[in-house]
């Protein structure tokens, strides 16, 4: 069963090995988490074939991934067979529904824009963290220099169109995520671009932390 948290359509999943798109955003990604290490707790949310929960289990820490898409979740089994993985939405029953504890660093790279119900999606992340603990979001960037040049080229038809599956249906500035963010209680947002020449990035990325 789906629930508005979830994306519009469940990827399937092809590739055990590459994080594909995630790889020009994992520096930012990096340079926001906290220290990693053994004792360090980690959520991936919509960790799809696990590529990324690899990574960050191979600095040590104790990860669990959760993704809508089964075959994403078989695949991220095979590619990362250290870490827990669960077929889940992110909401608020997250932590009762994975008899978890809270975590120290919850992340979600490239997820929120292909989300119905955004809001509830972050109360679950919120949900997830820790007292302390930090939470990690990327997404594409939109800022008013590449705003202009996407109206410039004449691609805002290409670029808002939702008539196939998996697109893009949420768009998100640096104000408007670290808002979204702060109103569900995150505090202390710092912000990263990621891909392309400053200020026309390709993604964004931004923590906040669970007071």
């Amino acid at each position: 069963m789906t629930t508005p948290s979830q994306a519009i359509v469940l990827n399937e999943y092809t590739n055990t090995a590459s994080s594909g798109c995630h790889e020009y955003i994992l520096p930012a990604f990096f340079d926001l988490c906290p220290e990693l290490g053994p004792n360090t707790r980690v959520l991936d949310v919509g960790c799809g074939n696990g590529s990324v929960t690899a990574k960050v289990a191979q600095r040590g820490s104790r990860i669990l991934g959760i993704d809508m898409s089964e075959s994403g979740i078989h695949l991220a089994r095979q590619n990362c067979p250290s870490a827990r993985f669960e077929v889940l939405p992110a909401d608020a029953n997250v932590l009762e529904n994975l008899r978890e504890e809270p975590f120290d660093l919850v992340y979600s790279l490239e997820v929120i824009e292909h989300l119905y119900d955004v809001r509830s999606f972050i109360v679950g992340c919120f949900t997830a963290t820790r007292s302390g603990g930090t939470f990690i979001c990327s997404t594409p960037y939109h800022g008013y220099a590449k705003n202009l040049m996407i109206a410039l080229l004449d691609g805002w038809d290409k670029h808002h169109s939702s008539g196939i599956e998996g697109e893009h249906i949420q768009f998100f500035s640096r104000k408007t995520l670290s808002r979204l963010l702060e109103g569900v209680g995150f505090r202390d947002i710092q912000f990263r671009g990621a891909g392309r020449a400053p200020y026309l990035w390709k993604s964004m990325v931004v923590s906040g932390v669970k007071p």
